[in-house]
């Protein structure tokens, strides 16, 4: 990544991530940067063909370990495919997920030994490190609702409110421990998406 930066957007569910980083994404583009956007799982064919896998609400017997494995499967076919050679460009990559919300979600969610997982993400990142990652922390009820609302719920927003709430301390115990690279972004239900914007590109600014 010695061209390019890359800034990943974490976030439970409903937490307007995907909002979010489309925002960001064209403010950059109008101050004149190159910029690819991107998520994970998905991104490229395989990536998101295990997308569909994962998401499926059908798919109800998918283990922690399995789900582990499948997304760092996405992961590594989108850093071959994409990450890689987007940062030799030269440009800012923004993603939607990395591998904070697998030790977040299956580690510390799902009881998958973190340690393996991190094991495991640092061969498949193969070095590429994000300059920035942002954690929009939304309360858990709220997120939730708000995702239900938008449309039927997907097999992870299925999950309990409990398993939820392991989900968002899994987050916040990233950010205790790496407080340079992992920002906390506090939402409270009555902000507007214009708002949260304000919040993310003062946080960006000292990396770009």
């Amino acid at each position: 990544m010695r061209k390019g930066i890359l800034i990943t957007f974490e976030g439970g569910e409903g937490s307007g991530k995907s909002t979010q980083i489309k925002r960001l994404y064209d403010y950059l583009r109008g101050k004149g940067r190159a910029v690819f956007m991107t998520r994970e799982p998905g991104g490229t064919a395989a990536g998101d063909a295990i997308r569909k896998i994962l998401l499926d609400p059908k798919n109800k017997k998918i283990s922690a370990v399995s789900e582990t494995l499948l997304y760092m499967a996405s992961r590594a076919q989108l850093i071959e495919e994409v990450i890689l050679p987007e940062s030799k460009k030269g440009k800012i990559v923004l993603c939607d997920r990395w591998l904070d919300a697998t030790v977040a979600y299956q580690g510390l969610g799902g009881g998958v030994d973190v340690k393996w997982i991190e094991s495991i993400g640092e061969r498949v990142t193969r070095g590429v490190r994000p300059a920035l990652s942002l954690y929009l922390d939304l309360p858990v009820k709220a997120g939730l609702a708000r995702a239900r609302r938008r449309r039927a719920a997907d097999r992870m927003e299925k999950k309990s409110l409990a398993f939820h709430e392991k989900v968002r301390k899994g987050f916040l115990s990233i950010a205790r421990r790496e407080p340079g690279r992992f920002k906390r972004i506090g939402i409270k239900e009555a902000d507007t998406i214009s708002d949260v914007h304000e919040k993310i590109i003062r946080a960006v600014r000292h990396v770009i």
